[in-house]
């Protein structure tokens, strides 16, 4: 497939290195210029366009990218063709990314994008750390394999998704429609747990209406703390085991 990914952090970076790798043709670009896009990012293929670039002639485009800026990309995105599958990786954490006063909370974060860009999306590779998605990825049929949530309206496309998480090297999940997605926001049991598919499955159905985000919150309250203090010494995994602890 034809392959755009806008945004090159943490996630957007694995995802154009991992879908490139297996033989995609992809390309990549961030707001800053093609000449900005680090050389690893490139090291399995993937080439460097500018953002206005991105869009065209792409089966796919990969939006991770902080959520305050979304609604700013959707005079590129009109560029997209029509019949493209767009999936978002993005995540709502309101103590860093500032006021977002269109988006209420408790809202379905991709049905909002959804809504800003004028386009169906799946929601896919917002529920794992950087640091997992980076190092524990593994073939099909390994056991505890990471499983991962993927959700969207369109079954064509929800299809789509779940196909290309299993090529970055994770079992993609079924996780319904986007209205059922509030399952695999911040806060949640599903969030960023590292999860085998039966862990996840259930992860998703225990999930509690309006308990996320003061679980969220609190979260990010203590790693802000513990990451800004200088003699602090986080053990390893130390996110994801305070995720374990707290959104269960």
């Amino acid at each position: 497939m034809k392959i755009g990914v806008l945004g090159v952090g943490n996630i957007g970076a694995t995802v154009a290195r991992r879908l490139s790798a297996a033989g995609h043709d992809v390309k990549v670009a961030n707001s800053r210029g093609p000449e900005t896009v680090p050389a690893a990012v490139l090291e399995t293929g993937a080439r460097a366009v500018r953002a206005d670039e991105v869009v065209l002639d792409v089966d796919v485009l990969v939006v991770s990218i902080p959520l305050q800026h979304v609604p700013g990309i959707k005079p590129v995105l009109d560029r997209l063709p029509a019949e493209a599958v767009v999936l978002d990786t993005s995540n709502y954490y309101p103590m860093r990314d500032g006021n977002i006063a269109a988006l209420d909370e408790g809202q379905v974060e991709s049905e909002w994008i959804s809504e800003q860009i004028g386009r169906p999306v799946v929601k896919a590779w917002n529920a794992v750390l950087s640091d997992s998605f980076d190092t524990k990825d593994a073939p099909a049929g390994t056991p505890d394999r990471i499983a991962l949530p993927v959700a969207a309206d369109d079954e064509a496309h929800r299809a789509v998704g779940i196909g290309l998480v299993e090529e970055t090297g994770f079992t993609g999940y079924d996780a319904g429609p986007l209205a059922e997605s509030w399952r695999q926001q911040p806060g949640t049991p599903a969030y960023c747990a590292d999860l085998t598919e039966d862990q996840l499955r259930s992860a998703l159905a225990d999930a509690v209406v309006g308990r996320a985000p003061k679980r969220r919150d609190l979260a990010m309250s203590v790693i802000v703390e513990v990451t800004g203090d200088p003699t602090s010494k986080p053990v390893d995994d130390f996110i994801l085991r305070l995720n374990r602890l707290l959104y269960f």
